[in-house]
This record gives structure tokens, sequence and C-alpha cells, in this order.
């Protein structure tokens, strides 16, 4: 998989995580998030377990203490934002939660800088018109920001921003099998003792149905198992910044299934002018660090050669 495939991959990625909102909106309200990744988390390390029993395998005899702690790392860094968001998205409409929680963007070159790693200046530029394209999309909604609510989106973003850079670390070191494998076990983990800690009755506080359990199986498989594990293959070639400038297109999606799907599967929402200019500048700035310029390709294969 060389760099552009790589990118492909994790538009492919983001495609995959903007119909989290679809899947979620068929679990009802009553079941808290830390339920719903636990269970989804868990059913994900099962079916890779089995399929992949003996590719783990090789991976733990290989390193396996570095490995568990790294992923431990990253399932508790995962469990961190993830709640940060959740409660951060209590104070804010749909459309400006879902902007906001791009800061991520902004928020990582200021990262990587601080573990002395390079920042191109293309990315500046990506991340730029990135932010403009949030600051746009917000418009007036800027004005009545929550402070609380901005300050735990923000926490969110730094937490997430420090999993990406580690999980692009990590990716080029291990199995990307077994890191999703391990990551979904400590995540399903965490998550767990704190359902537990909020509702102790746990599986006896859920209305099963149906629908429940099959929102469930395809969140574990499509979201999981699938877009987790093609997301860490990815990391292999892509860098944090691309993975991360990425991302932010799953606002783009979300807004397309906002304003084409039925109401039934989810609330219609229909872009305004802002929203439709904000993406478009998301988009651009996605492109800006995505494509590789002929010069600049020429000089890294001749670095490259020697």
């Amino acid at each position: 998989m060389n760099r552009l495939q790589a990118n492909i991959c994790l538009v492919c990625v983001t495609l995959c995580w903007s119909t989290e909102v679809i899947i979620f909106s068929c679990i009802p309200n009553d079941v808290l998030p830390f339920a719903t990744t636990f269970i989804c988390n868990a059913i994900a390390a099962v079916i890779l377990a089995a399929c992949f029993f003996r590719r783990i395998k090789q991976e733990w005899s290989r390193s396996g203490k570095r490995l568990l702690l790294r992923c431990l790392l990253l399932g508790a860094l995962n469990c961190g934002y993830n709640a940060l968001f959740q409660y951060g998205l209590n104070y804010f409409d749909v459309s400006t939660g879902a902007f906001t929680f791009s800061m991520t963007v902004v928020i990582l070159p200021v990262v990587l800088i601080s573990m002395k790693k390079n920042v191109d200046k293309k990315t500046w530029l990506s991340v730029a018109l990135v932010s403009v394209g949030i600051v746009v999309a917000l418009g007036g909604n800027m004005l009545h920001v929550h402070p609380v609510g901005l300050l735990l989106m923000l926490c969110g973003c730094i937490l997430r921003a420090v999993y990406i850079v580690r999980l692009n670390d990590y990716a080029r070191e291990h199995d990307p099998v077994s890191l999703s494998v391990f990551v979904s076990v400590f995540v399903a983990a965490i998550s767990f003792v704190i359902w537990m800690v909020l509702q102790p009755a746990t599986f006896g506080a859920i209305q099963w149905s149906g629908t429940i359990i099959a929102s469930l199986f395809i969140y574990a498989y499509f979201i999981i198992v699938f877009a987790q594990t093609l997301n860490i293959f990815a990391q292999k070639r892509a860098t944090a910044t691309e993975s991360t400038i990425i991302y932010t297109l799953e606002i783009v999606f979300s807004l397309i299934w906002g304003a084409v799907l039925p109401e039934t599967l989810i609330e219609r929402a229909i872009p305004t002018p802002f929203h439709i200019i904000g993406a478009a500048l998301i988009v651009a700035g996605s492109m800006v660090e995505i494509i590789e310029f002929k010069g600049k390709r020429r000089l890294k294969n001749v670095a490259e050669k020697q």
C-alpha cells in the first residue's frame, strides 16, 4: 500500500464513520454510551481474534508486553476523548457539535511540535483552510457556544490528537490486526468499568429488542472490525496530519446524509449556505494535505534512492 492508496483508504474509513449517527439512531437514548462502547468493542475483539488467531499469536510472541502497554495507552486515550465528546456535545446542537469536533485539526500541529515532530508548510495551509471552514460553518453559533461545553470538547480534541499521533507511530511497528484487537479489548474493559459504576444493573438495565441487537452487531462489524482495522492499515503509510485532516471529511458526509436520507433513518437537516461554504473549505484543506506536488515527489524519490 503506497501513500495515495493509504489516503484513499482513510477517506473510505471516514465515510464508514459518518454512518455512526444512522446506526446510533436505532439505539434508544436510555442505553448509556459506555454500554454501547463496551458491547460493540467486545464483539469486535471476539470476531477479529477468531478470524486472525494465528496472526495475533505471532505478534504477541514478537512483542507481547510492549504491544499490551501501547494498546492500554491507546484504549485509555480512546475512552477519554470519547467520554469528553459525549458530555461536551450535550451543550451543542448537532451541526455545531460536529464542526467543533474538528478542532482536533487545529490542535494536532501543536501536539506534533511538542513531541518534537516536523510539520510541513502545506500542513499549516491545510489546517488554516479547515479552520476557516469550521468558523464559517459555525457562523453566528460561535457567539452562543457554552464555555463548559467548549472546554470539554477542547480537552477531548487534545486527547484525540495525541491518540492519532501515537496510533500512527505504533501502526508502523506492530501488526494492524493485533493492534485493533487489543485496543478494542482495553476500550471494552475500561468502558465496562465506567458502565458498571454509572449503571450497576448493566445488561439488566437495557430493554433488549431485535433492533438494538442488530444495531450493536452492525456497528461492531462495520465501524470497528472493518473501519478501525482498515484505518490502522492506512496509518502505516499515511502521516498523522493526513489522517486527521481527512477525518474532517466526516462532517461533509454527515451533512450529505442529513440532507438526502429519509427521516425514518436520521433527523433531516438541510445544510445552510454557511455549512456548504465551510464544507467546501474543509474539502479544499484536505486536498492540499493529500496531494503531493510533482516537484516535491521527485525530490522525495531522489532522497529515497540515495
